[in-house]
């Protein structure tokens, strides 16, 4: 008895919540419900999908001695602006001179022994043509061998002088470009080894911009090539610069599937970009035109939030009949997303959608319209 009294008061509960939830969504169906909402534009052709990347300089190279010795001299501080052919350290030369002197000592000695060989071999040649009995043949042959032992040492006494000239010429350190100091790695007197790292310079005279472009696009980049590019950078959200590709990687990352685009800018007027700095990219309007028309991505842009979905995966929005204010659901179909929202077709450019809540709402609901 107790156990039907249970059951039969559970059924009168779960009625009663069916009974209300009815009228509960009838009550919404017919509540006039207020919403936020757009007109729909004219449809253009998508603006492009944006790339993320980073700023690096046109040139950089860690710069150092040929030669071992002590820095001298370095006459360059981080963030000195430096041109082509600058002084940027110096070791010192004395050693370097003093070996520079020595080779030319041997020069002239060798200069000294090539006169005295030339006349020897030019003396018994003489004698052996007037009178063959008067010295030998091998006598000849001698001297012969002495003058080219000492044109073999003139070769190599001024091998030694240039040799000697480059070391002492190796201990200036001088910039390859025009270009900016970023890093010193030794300061003064401090003792340093052939190709020991001593000063960063970078060329920002121009920049470069890589980006990760994925396989599926990569059709596309020969309009970019040929149209150009612009970048964004996140320091200056409202500059655009244009650029232009550089290279194009040919191989694709084996985790996500993506080429290197590597575009170049000069340095635009009004601000200064400096390696590192982030940004995006894309291709000019021009060539996102074309792209978008080449693949037919053309339509009208509305805000993510104003799609929902059914369980099908169809994707809808709530179009708004502005004389009954009612809402009625309209299948769309996304083409591309975009900054802003979603580029979609199945709108008319002048018709009313419903921008948030749609999941709210209901087939043929009243709304009103707020700001």
């Amino acid at each position: 008895m107790k156990n039907r009294l249970v059951l039969t008061m559970l059924m009168t509960t779960t009625l009663l919540f069916l009974v209300a939830c009815g009228e509960k969504e009838v009550i919404e169906k017919d509540s006039v419900r207020p919403i936020k909402a757009m007109k729909v534009g004219d449809e253009q052709p998508f603006g492009g999908r944006w790339f993320p990347g980073k700023a690096t300089a046109t040139q950089e190279a860690n710069l150092s001695f040929r030669v071992p010795g002590t820095v001298e001299v370095i006459p360059v501080d981080v963030g000195d602006n430096v041109n082509q052919g600058s002084l940027l350290a110096r070791l010192d030369p004395k050693d370097y001179q003093v070996a520079l002197n020595d080779a030319k000592a041997q020069l002239r000695k060798a200069s000294a022994g090539l006169e005295l060989a030339e006349s020897e071999y030019a003396r018994v040649a003489r004698v052996f043509e007037k009178d063959p009995g008067a010295i030998s043949k091998s006598m000849v042959d001698v001297r012969k061998a002495e003058l080219d032992t000492a044109k073999a040492n003139i070769v190599s006494a001024q091998a030694a002088v240039e040799s000697a000239m480059d070391n002492l010429s190796y201990t200036y350190l001088k910039s390859p470009y025009d270009g900016v100091v970023v890093e010193k790695f030794v300061e003064q007197f401090e003792d340093v080894q052939a190709k020991q790292q001593v000063v960063r310079v970078l060329d920002n005279s121009s920049i470069e911009f890589t980006v990760q472009v994925p396989e599926t696009l990569m059709e596309h980049v020969d309009v970019v090539r040929e149209l150009g590019a612009i970048v964004v950078f996140d320091t200056y959200p409202d500059d655009e610069v244009p650029a232009r590709i550089k290279e194009v990687g040919k191989e694709a990352s084996k985790t996500t599937r993506t080429y290197p685009v590597t575009l170049i800018m000069d340095q635009p007027e009004g601000f200064k970009i400096l390696p590192g700095m982030a940004g995006k990219a894309k291709g000019d309007k021009k060539a996102t035109a074309e792209i978008a028309a080449k693949e037919g991505l053309v339509g009208v842009e509305i805000p993510i939030t104003a799609t929902f979905s059914d369980e099908a995966k169809q994707t809808f929005v709530w179009v708004v009949d502005e004389s009954s204010k009612q809402v009625n659901k309209r299948p769309v179909t996304i083409i591309n997303l975009t900054e802003n929202g979603a580029m979609i077709t199945g709108l008319e450019p002048g018709e009313v959608i419903a921008t948030a809540g749609a999941n709210m709402l209901v087939q043929d609901q009243q709304v009103r319209i707020v700001e």
